[in-house]
């Protein structure tokens, strides 16, 4: 025979639940948008310069979901500047200069920090 007792409630559980479906992400992602355009802008590598002030963000906030969107609108014969930076490429006499990771390190931070703060809007301290 098994037997399962219980003591108590759920009120911190739903509390917590309660706190997490109210959180309005919007102003803080707000914020971590404009953080991570500027790490971008001092990570990005500079030549003249054109690609590192390209960067801008976009926040969205739907029902269930919340994300964040960051772009580069440096575009140059249809090429955008920012990915062949990041992920190298080929030249017109069959060279290729290779990319340099600089987005992941420089969002990494701010990834982080979302969480962080995220989570403590989220327990409410």
């Amino acid at each position: 025979m098994i037997v399962i007792k219980q003591k108590g409630d759920f009120k911190k559980t739903e509390a917590f639940l309660n706190r997490a479906q109210k959180l309005k992400l919007s102003s803080i992602l707000d914020h971590y948008g404009r953080a991570g355009v500027n790490a971008l802008a001092a990570a990005t590598p500079k030549d003249t310069g054109k690609t590192a002030s390209s960067w801008t963000y976009e926040v969205k906030v739907q029902s269930g979901t919340s994300s964040i969107t960051w772009s580069n609108t440096n575009v140059n014969k249809g090429v955008n500047i920012a990915v062949i930076l990041q992920y190298g490429h080929g030249t017109r006499n069959g060279g290729y200069v290779k990319g340099i990771d600089y987005i992941n390190p420089a969002l990494r931070p701010i990834f982080d920090e979302i969480a962080n703060t995220a989570w403590k809007e989220v327990i409410g301290s």
